[in-house]
């Protein structure tokens, strides 16, 4: 990586507005949009007017170009009469943004927004997509149950393949990994996984200069003995439960294969501190990361040092923002919601898309390495059972188990359930449906009168399955589930109970996670 050079004189916003001159700011036509340069070009453009890597560029120069970036995706989206429609309703034009401020007036889109304007007849797409030339990704939808897609244009998507990628080497990797000999990075993702977020991963873990990926999938200790024979440094990226395993797996092999790894990232779920503990007892230098991303994002953030749990966003990627219920941005170390807006997307443009989930929004980093904004996960928005890393829509599990039990005992818990809550124990691997009802000792003699002392895990065990979305159904089945190290309880207490957790202004969740 080039040192960093900020003494020349250029004024950002001057260099902004030459870059995106006026004829691509508001492009006239569907057909000009096909024809718009890329943002990449743009990032690229603004590295060598400053000699400096576009992430180590101070925050008031990348700002310039973003929001000029802004006010071009604006112009964009206006061809498209839904969006039109969506913009002009919260009063803004085409004349804007020309500050985060203003910026903050567009209307965050749900999960909703992004189902009808991107499945189906996919209207929100500025660009019809019989063009040719897109990539749909697909997405369970757990915190609705109801799936999701959502379209990009391939040339951008491997532009942000390349950005990430490199940032993913200089600033995650590069720190673990000596200067001399091969470099090796693996994912273990598996195949149904590749049709959503892990498809973008993949295509980031390949984009890492200087090393050499596998896409492994699911591996047995035989096959990760087999790769990690190879001489030279090694990194490896999966779903958190793939990482977990790690130490099981690699039990048996060599001191001096153990000893090669020395990164591994997980992308979804809970590592717990004692699987963390084991990992290290059995590969000595290992350093334990998040790579946090979504179906919608390659890569959201990344956890730089493992001291740190804070999330760092690839400057110039995408538009990172923690909103409040208005949209606004929160002030530092404030709880709110993530959104993101995909800065490469001329074709298929989807603005403020908030993900679902909670985020602290931490002091930016600055200095010297990346200037970059920093965010630390705080949980879901939805109501999501987390088992593993698969994800339940908590209302579908309800139901599925309801009707189970409904068929198996005398009782009916719409009949007799005045709240419910799902309490999910992360480190215990314990997940319990409360109920309260008005007659514990009898729902509860009834219930275990017909299901016996280990009923109500075996009704999970069978329900859960049903409760996932389309196209994660290959995700999991009883046994899977079993193998997990989930035990399942239902448990009837009195109405009003404590042990119900409660907002405070009395609303009760459907799930509560602890530990």
């Amino acid at each position: 990586m080039s040192p960093r050079n900020t003494a020349t004189t250029h004024d950002p916003h001057e260099l902004a507005d030459r870059l995106i001159p006026d004829d691509e700011l508001a492009p006239g036509s569907v057909e000009a949009v096909t024809g718009l340069p890329s943002f990449a070009g743009k990032m690229a453009a603004f590295e060598q007017a400053y000699r400096t890597p576009y992430s180590e560029l101070p925050h008031e120069v990348q700002d310039a170009l973003v929001l000029r970036r802004l006010r071009q995706l604006v112009n964009t989206v206006r061809l498209n009469p839904a969006w039109r429609e969506r913009l002009e309703g919260c009063g803004v034009d085409g004349s804007g943004p020309l500050t985060f401020e203003d910026w903050q007036a567009v209307p965050p889109a749900d999960k909703d927004t992004q189902r009808d304007l991107y499945m189906e007849s996919r209207p929100g797409l500025v660009v019809p997509i019989d063009r040719g030339g897109f990539e749909v990704v697909a997405s369970g939808g757990t915190s609705g149950g109801s799936p999701l897609e959502v379209v990009y244009a391939l040339r951008e998507l491997h532009d942000t393949y390349r950005i990430a990628g490199r940032f993913l080497g200089d600033y995650q990797l590069a720190a673990h990994f000596a200067d001399d000999g091969a470099k090796w990075l693996f994912t273990t993702l598996a195949d149904y996984q590749m049709w959503s977020s892990g498809t973008m991963v993949g295509g980031v873990l390949q984009h890492v200069p200087g090393v050499n990926y596998i896409g492994a999938g699911p591996v047995t200790a035989g096959v990760l003995e087999h790769m990690f024979s190879y001489p030279g440094q090694k990194a490896l990226m999966g779903i958190s439960a793939g990482i977990a395993i790690l130490s099981d797996l690699g039990a048996g092999l060599k001191r001096e294969a153990r000893e090669s790894f020395r990164v591994a990232l997980y992308g979804s779920g809970v590592l717990a501190h004692r699987k963390r503990a084991e990992l290290k007892a059995v590969y000595p230098n290992l350093v334990i990361l998040s790579y946090f991303a979504a179906t919608q994002a390659e890569t959201i953030g990344l956890q730089l040092a493992e001291s740190d749990p804070a999330l760092t966003a690839v400057p110039g990627l995408h538009l990172v923002e923690i909103v409040d219920e208005d949209g606004r941005w929160v002030g530092e170390d404030e709880e709110g919601e993530l959104v993101v807006t995909r800065l490469h997307a001329h074709e298929a443009p989807l603005l403020r898309l908030k993900l679902g989930d909670r985020m602290i929004r931490r002091p930016a980093l600055d200095g010297i390495g990346p200037r970059a904004q920093r965010f630390e996960f705080a949980g879901r928005t939805g109501d999501v059972l987390h088992i593993a890393d698969s994800q339940y829509s908590a209302a579908r599990a309800y139901e599925a188990v309801r009707e189970d039990l409904r068929l198996a005992t005398p009782v009916d818990l719409d009949q007799v359930a005045h709240e419910i809550q799902f309490v999910n124990q992360r480190e215990d691997r314990a997940i319990t449906l409360m109920v309260a009802v008005d007659d514990v000792p009898a729902m509860t003699y009834m219930t275990e009168t017909a299901l016996g002392p280990y009923g109500a895990h075996h009704v999970f065990l069978n329900a859960l399955p049903r409760s996932l979305s389309l196209f994660n159904q290959g995700e999991a089945n009883p046994a899977s589930i079993e193998k997990t190290g989930y035990r399942f309880h239902l448990r009837f207490v009195p109405r009003s109970s404590p042990e119900i957790e409660r907002t405070h202004v009395g609303k009760v969740p459907l799930v509560r996670d602890r530990g």
